[in-house]
């Protein structure tokens, strides 16, 4: 299993990265600190250049709605407009530290979204995710 975080906030990416490693859920942890840098990560293009053997496809993408340049939201945008082959069966979820109930709702409106979940992240909001979208995995 792949993991790609997508935050531009380096001490919450660190210790999410060190969570997943911990629990032991995922042979790849991928941090981008953009929703561009994400998308060259999942086209293989940019500093990713389309190396799939040191940058595999993800199976489950975190992704943070408040960053600058491009939010959560028009990362979404972009991503819904990829090739079917670059986007296919993984599964995506926002992380937030908004109390807004309409980030929630719109999350739960966009079909690409599969869940919606608070900052920080913690072992029994992954062990749920991956119970329900990853029971091998487990």
């Amino acid at each position: 299993m792949c993991i790609l975080f997508i935050d531009d906030d380096e001490p919450t990416n660190f210790l999410n990265k060190l969570l997943v490693e911990e629990m032991g859920c995922a042979h790849h942890v991928q941090v981008v600190t953009s929703g561009m840098e994400a998308l060259e990560y999942l086209t293989g293009t940019g500093s990713f250049n389309n190396n799939e053997q040191n940058h595999p496809r993800p199976d489950l993408i975190f992704l943070d709605i408040n960053m600058p340049g491009m939010d959560g939201w028009e990362f979404l945008d972009h991503y819904q407009k990829l090739p079917p082959h670059q986007k296919a069966n993984i599964v995506m979820v926002m992380l937030t530290t908004s109390l807004n109930p309409d980030d929630e709702k719109a999350a739960q409106q966009n079909i690409e979204i599969s869940g919606f979940e608070n900052k920080p992240l913690q072992p029994e909001v992954i062990k749920k995710i991956l119970t329900r979208f990853f029971p091998e995995v487990c």
